[in-house]
């Protein structure tokens, strides 16, 4: 598969996780009728399910990693190259970019289009530190999971359905905190758009992941070592 029908994957797939997911996440969000736990788990399944559909669709075509800091941990873990991390990253960034604009579009700024955040913005009111572990640690369990699910290509049939369901739970557990991330250019994009307090603080949802996933796939070479019979090829 060439480069460029990769990275058109990638761009494709982070706008549409990011309008999809987020979009759905502000959808919800204005049904007041739900209770704070119902709302957790609709928007969840909305994060899971749109990434479990996007990797059937593009994961023949690029592994439908549509998350830098699952690209960076591929290339820690020997399964890309630099040419092709560097392309992955621009081109999620772009989607995520995208994918805000269309929430601007379809929601307006009001809306909060999604955003993710600490302190005033969060639930919980999560202090920074807090931000930086739970992103930085469910990043972590999420990319390795990847990791290990498609180190196989046996495996592809059952992958994009429990990497979507991962991807549910992590957000259920992550929503009160931060609103889930463990994904910068799905933070990214939406944070442009939103500006004030939610640009500001986006940085922490760029760093965490991508620590996360450098250490996940630091782990898996040290539990695994390098397997180039994965999805991503």
């Amino acid at each position: 598969m060439s480069l460029v029908k990769k990275l058109i994957a990638e761009f494709l797939g982070t706008m549409l996780l990011v309008l999809f997911g987020c979009g759905s996440a502000v959808a919800i969000n204005s049904v007041s009728s739900f209770s704070d736990g119902g709302l957790y788990v609709f928007i969840a399944l909305a994060f899971g399910l749109t990434l479990m559909l996007l990797a059937y669709a593009f994961g023949d075509v690029s592994g439908t990693h549509v998350n830098p800091a699952v690209s960076l941990g591929m290339l820690i873990a020997g399964r890309m190259n630099i040419k092709e991390f560097i392309g992955y990253v621009l081109a999620q960034f772009a989607g995520g970019i995208a994918g805000g604009a269309l929430l601007l579009v379809f929601f307006g700024k009001e809306t909060g289009l999604g955003t993710n955040g600490y302190a005033g913005n969060s639930a919980l009111n999560t202090t920074l530190l807090q931000a930086l572990l739970i992103e930085c640690i469910l990043t972590f369990a999420f990319v390795l999971l990847i990791l290990f699910v498609t180190d196989k290509a046996e495996r592809a049939p059952i992958a994009g359905l429990v990497i979507g369901l991962a991807l549910a739970v992590i957000h259920i557990v992550g929503l009160p905190f931060t609103g889930t991330s463990v994904n910068p250019a799905r933070s990214f994009g939406p944070a442009i758009f939103a500006g004030g307090s939610s640009f500001a603080q986006v940085w922490v949802f760029i760093v965490a992941p991508l620590a996360g996933g450098a250490l996940a796939a630091l782990v898996y070479r040290l539990l695994k070592g390098k397997n180039k019979n994965d999805l991503t090829k």
